[in-house]
């Protein structure tokens, strides 16, 4: 008998376990870089997606899209201001925003993840007052800061089987539409739902120690104390700091893991290595 087929088999009796284990855990799932980049990425995500949902998983996915942005901006001559590294959205800017976010990336996602049997919807976070937001700061014009999540759109649709694949958009309260940071937007979704994970795909293997080792597995006290003394740095610390914030929030566990690996959400999930830096509260 065929070597790879054995071994096939052992991985998925093996899987037995995990899949035990999350048989109708919700799972919110933040896709950003390497796998939005490539058609050939975003089949796997989509087929390990659709796979996630067929053995009883809730997947939640949230999404950002920061280079279509720049890419579309470029070509309509819309000139960008930045502050303290953050882009300033004005209104030309977010229609831009909100055009690409919801009818270009959203849908690329959902039509990969339909292509591989799985039922999706794509939504924003103004879709049924999903994701209600103040303004984080003046100077950055139309950027929101979540105060509100209303999960319950999420949950119908979950009841029914259904993956939710959601752009970073939210309502001010005068209704005005505002930008939401991707992972940001991932977190607060997460701990409205009490998520049992927060997976947060990157283009790095984790979080790194000092020496340049990757850690599996960390506390948020750890977390704190990496960054109080530089070694988490630069743009980890946006992304642990939205790992601790979920915690805090009622979310078991947060991921952050490599997105280039192929099958990195099966692999964290369904293994017993798991992949990349698993965060908990302690």
């Amino acid at each position: 008998m065929n070597r790879d087929w054995i071994a096939t088999a052992r991985t998925l009796s093996q899987a037995l376990p995990y899949l035990q284990r999350y048989a109708d855990a919700t799972v919110v799932i933040k896709l950003g870089g390497h796998a939005m980049g490539s058609d050939d990425a975003m089949e796997e995500f989509a087929r390990d997606v659709a796979l996630m949902r067929q053995v009883g998983v809730n997947p939640v996915i949230v999404h950002g899209g920061g280079p279509m942005i720049n890419d579309m901006l470029k070509r309509l001559n819309i000139q960008s201001e930045f502050v303290n590294g953050k882009r300033v959205t004005d209104q030309a800017t977010m229609e831009v925003v909100e055009m690409v976010l919801s009818g270009l990336v959203n849908a690329r996602i959902v039509q990969a993840i339909t292509a591989q049997g799985g039922r999706c919807v794509g939504v924003s976070g103004k879709d049924s007052g999903l994701i209600i937001c103040d303004q984080e700061d003046p100077e950055l014009g139309l950027v929101g800061a979540p105060t509100e999540v209303n999960p319950r759109l999420l949950r119908d649709l979950a009841d029914k089987g259904i993956i939710p694949v959601i752009a970073p958009l939210g309502m001010g309260r005068n209704g005005e539409t505002f930008n939401i940071n991707g992972d940001t937007a991932a977190g607060a979704i997460a701990a409205a739902l009490k998520a049992d994970r927060l997976l947060l795909l990157t283009d790095v293997a984790g979080v790194k120690n000092a020496e340049g080792e990757v850690l599996t597995e960390l506390t948020a006290a750890q977390i704190r104390e990496m960054v109080a003394n530089g070694t988490i740095a630069g743009g980890m610390i946006p992304k642990t700091q939205t790992a601790l914030d979920a915690i805090d929030g009622g979310v078991r566990a947060a991921v952050i893991l490599d997105g280039r690996a192929p099958n990195a959400c099966l692999l964290e999930l369904f293994t017993e290595h798991g992949a990349g830096s698993i965060i908990r509260a302690q």
